[in-house]
């Protein structure tokens, strides 16, 4: 199990490789008290799929750089929604029309929002 301080230093790697490629509206909710499957949501848009490419890309390799590897991902051939899974934290990167059709802020909604800028 990974230390909150590592998990948090993680979070704020994924967030900066979000940012380094423009991703838009970055949430991070905290699930931690209401599900099982992971601690961390980390939530972001994309203009265009090879925006959406392109910020999944960055985030696996800054990471892989540092011998962090997801558990799975999907929808890299779509580009509309993709999934990267690394146990704790699970990252969802959407077009923007993908995001608000599926609202996963809504569905976990109870989930409290992590201030970015505390991480």
């Amino acid at each position: 199990m990974e230390t909150k301080q590592s998990i948090d230093h993680l979070m704020k790697e994924i967030v900066n490789h979000i940012e380094e490629k423009q991703g838009d509206e970055t949430v991070v909710l905290n699930l931690q008290d209401i599900s099982s499957m992971c601690d961390y949501f980390i939530i972001s848009s994309a203009s265009s799929e090879r925006q959406l490419k392109s910020i999944a890309d960055e985030i696996r390799d800054g990471l892989e750089e540092k011998n962090i590897f997801p558990n799975h991902v999907e929808g890299m051939r779509e580009a509309r929604w993709i999934l990267l899974d690394y146990g704790d934290i699970v990252i969802h990167l959407f077009l923007k029309e993908d995001r608000e059709y599926y609202g996963l802020e809504t569905i976990w909604k109870d989930a409290p929002v992590v201030n970015i800028d505390t991480l």
